[in-house]
């Protein structure tokens, strides 16, 4: 079974997630920079006198596809570099793959995540 592991992190968490997927012998990640709000729901900021509510905080959205051995593994290495027990640590989503294709050589499935 492949699963696709989704992660919304803090910004200056990331260093410390890759590390930590190193240490796991997990190399392979998509990162993204992304705009969101949870629980905290932002903030507000004063410019040139004018109040603005800022809604959406920065975030980093990591994407890494693995087989079922690595899942666990994966989750917990975030989940160490990550929190913080304060609000806005982030979240983890694990959704499974029904299939993965190697573009260079059409292989399909647990072997195409390499």
């Amino acid at each position: 079974m492949m699963k696709l592991i989704i992660a919304y992190i803090q910004p200056d968490k990331l260093n410390a997630v890759k590390q930590e997927l190193y240490k796991e012998e997990i190399y392979k990640i998509s990162v993204t920079n992304a705009l969101g709000c949870g629980h905290q729901g932002g903030y507000t900021e004063t410019y040139r006198n004018v109040l603005n509510e800022v809604n959406l905080l920065k975030k980093v959205r990591i994407e890494i596809a693995v087989t079922e051995p690595y899942v666990e593994k994966t989750v917990n290495a975030i989940i160490r570099a990550a929190k913080t027990n304060q609000i806005g640590d982030g979240k983890i989503f694990i959704i499974p793959i029904e299939d993965t294709i190697r573009i260079r050589t059409e292989e399909r499935g647990e072997v195409a995540i390499g």
